[in-house]
């Protein structure tokens, strides 16, 4: 009996996990979508917009695989979608012809820095959390 009382509370965590990250990815995609954007399409915008300066303004795309959750085949679609929108510049890498890279637009830049706020307030509306008021800090746990 405990082990499917165990089985069963991991379900149910399983499944709260899961409505979440619907939840969110549906906030998501109703806040950026007058902007042309998914929730997606703004994961991988802000990986690159986020990129460390080791990292240059270059992301290589089999790096991204591993931090977006699409297949390789899915996040080609979308990084092509977000090259033909001109807001990313995909180009071969040098050392190895199989790598590409990709990295931000000035346009993809701009576009990132104004959809941000929104990304982020509908990420707090989905999991709940006020947002810090100016002027105040949080205490750490």
């Amino acid at each position: 009996m405990a082990a499917k009382t165990a089985g069963g509370q991991l379900e149910e965590r399983w499944r709260d996990i899961l409505s979440a990250h619907a939840r969110t990815m549906c906030e998501i995609d109703r806040a950026l979508h007058p902007h042309g954007l998914g929730a997606s399409d703004f994961e991988v915008l802000d990986m690159l917009a986020t990129a460390t300066p080791e990292e240059g303004e270059q992301c290589r795309v089999q790096n991204l695989v591993g931090r977006v959750h699409l297949s390789q085949s899915a996040l080609s679609r979308l990084i092509a979608r977000l090259e033909k929108d001109g807001l990313v510049a995909r180009s071969v890498c040098a050392e190895d012809r199989r790598g590409v890279w990709v990295a931000l637009t000035a346009k993809g830049r701009d576009l990132h820095t104004e959809v941000l706020p929104l990304q982020r307030a509908a990420l707090t509306r989905a999991l709940g959390e006020e947002p810090p008021r100016p002027g105040s800090h949080r205490s750490r746990s």
